[in-house]
């Protein structure tokens, strides 16, 4: 797997049966902190809503995800917006699916239909972008060694997000996992240069 799928940018979406108003939002994120702070922002803006519930999953591997029900009857809300990123195979995005009440039950089935639909209506306003699986390097190394390293950077066009050129050197830099293990060995034939995984 060199890829991932995610979501270019914030979508909207929305659910409603008898009289419950459904309104789902898809958003990207780039760490589960910015998650958490997502969520404190629905919850001041929606502050009179019935239930805020919600599911992310995070990492290019897809390794981190929560999905959770706010009250609602245990998996009928957080774990059919989960299902519905998974179905999409999507990381990097949560959920967030926020219920204004009707004063009329919907029972569990229908509970987990809203929930689904809204998620499902969110993913399809979205525009889903494939990226590339990267890993992030610090390399240390003497100044001696900078043209020698710099022509590796240019020739493959990696990016450096962070830089030290002193008289000793160090670069953070991104490489996309497709071209990982061949940049690699080129960087171990120079001297005395270090690779640190971040």
């Amino acid at each position: 797997m060199s890829s991932y799928k995610t979501i270019e940018s914030n979508s909207e979406g929305i659910y409603k049966d008898k009289g419950s108003k459904f309104l789902s939002f898809a958003i990207p994120i780039n760490s589960l902190d910015e998650s958490k702070q997502i969520l404190q922002k629905f919850k001041k803006e929606h502050w009179n809503a019935r239930h805020i519930c919600y599911a992310y999953v995070f990492g290019q591997n897809r390794s981190e995800f929560r999905s959770f029900d706010d009250g609602e009857p245990s998996n009928t809300a957080g774990k059919p917006i989960l299902g519905q990123i998974n179905s999409f195979n999507l990381t990097n995005i949560i959920i967030i699916v926020v219920r204004y009440f009707g004063g009329v039950l919907l029972g569990t089935s229908g509970l987990i239909t809203a929930y689904k639909e809204a998620s499902l209506d969110a993913i399809k306003n979205a525009t889903i972008i494939e990226k590339s699986i990267q890993h992030t390097i610090l390399l240390r190394f003497s100044y001696v060694n900078l043209n020698e390293t710099m022509k590796i950077i240019k020739e493959y066009k990696i990016e450096i997000i962070n830089q030290t050129l002193d008289n000793e050197c160090s670069l953070t830099i991104i490489i996309e996992k497709a071209y990982y293990q061949k940049i690699i060995s080129l960087f171990q034939k120079i001297e005395n240069l270090e690779i640190i995984a971040c």
